[in-house]
């Protein structure tokens, strides 16, 4: 999911590719340097992609990723953030090429690794996004850790190893301890372990900080539901029927699939 603070990107987000065999800007990108001025305007021409991608312009930001690598074709956050927009409209074949293109020109590209591991985990291929949440924060100056961490202990859960997937969340908490999105990932994690104070507890503080998701809502119901506090679980259900009544968790909550 894009919306996932695991494809967070930094200041100047990390870009994508052009499908491998575009030598378009190829004569010029073997003339540049990291300082020069192409690269200044490779650089802007991601970060405009990078806003229209924020923002589901998916075709505006492949045209300005075009326009970024045709200055300076060897400008590895571009190729990132083609790889997140191909992983977004489900053409994994090019999300992969291009992904591994930024990893190829920088292999110090953390933000390419935690978004190329988060797409490898997304596809079930858990291993390998593993590995490249570890190589991500094998780099000392890579700004965010916490998230290859938070999103390595969810790549953890959903391969089913919820040990892996407790240490992983408990140490991007203590990084980032007021990250909602890892708040409310833990909770889920401790529903599922029958660890239910400590559930309601994350869930609480998650809800102290943000809006509540149809997600958020969701492990609400549940939580109350095992805890037994019918009332409370009643309020969560009401919530979430009122404010997201074509989510997929208010389906399974009228459908009763509670598990």
């Amino acid at each position: 999911m894009k919306r996932l603070a695991l494809l967070c990107m930094t200041a100047w987000l990390s870009g994508c590719a052009v499908q491998p065999g575009d030598t378009s800007g190829g004569n010029v990108a073997a003339q540049t340097t990291p300082d020069s001025e192409a690269r200044q305007r490779a650089r802007t021409f991601t970060e405009l992609a990078a806003a229209y991608y924020g923002r589901a312009q998916y075709k505006i930001a492949l045209e300005e990723l075009r326009k970024a690598i045709t200055v300076d074709s060897r400008f590895s956050p571009a190729y990132n953030i083609y790889g997140l927009i191909y992983m977004e409209l489900a053409e994994d074949k090019l999300a992969e090429e291009n992904f591994r293109r930024a990893i190829d020109l920088d292999r110090a590209d953390s933000e390419a690794r935690n978004n190329y591991g988060w797409f490898l985990c997304t596809r079930g291929r858990y291993d390998e996004g593993l590995e490249q949440f570890a190589a991500a924060l094998r780099n000392p100056l890579y700004p965010q850790p916490e998230v290859a961490i938070a999103n390595a202990g969810q790549c953890a859960e959903m391969k089913g190893d919820l040990a892996l997937a407790e240490a992983n969340l408990v140490k991007s908490l203590k990084l980032q301890p007021d990250n909602p999105g890892t708040l409310l990932r833990l909770a889920g994690l401790r529903l599922r372990q029958g660890r239910l104070p400590e559930a309601r507890r994350l869930l609480a503080r998650h809800d102290e900080l943000v809006p509540p998701s149809a997600a958020s809502l969701w492990l609400g119901v549940r939580v109350e539901r095992k805890l037994g506090d019918r009332a409370q679980e009643a309020a969560y259900g009401l919530q979430l029927r009122k404010r997201f009544p074509d989510s997929n968790e208010a389906r399974l909550l009228l459908a009763g699939q509670y598990e």
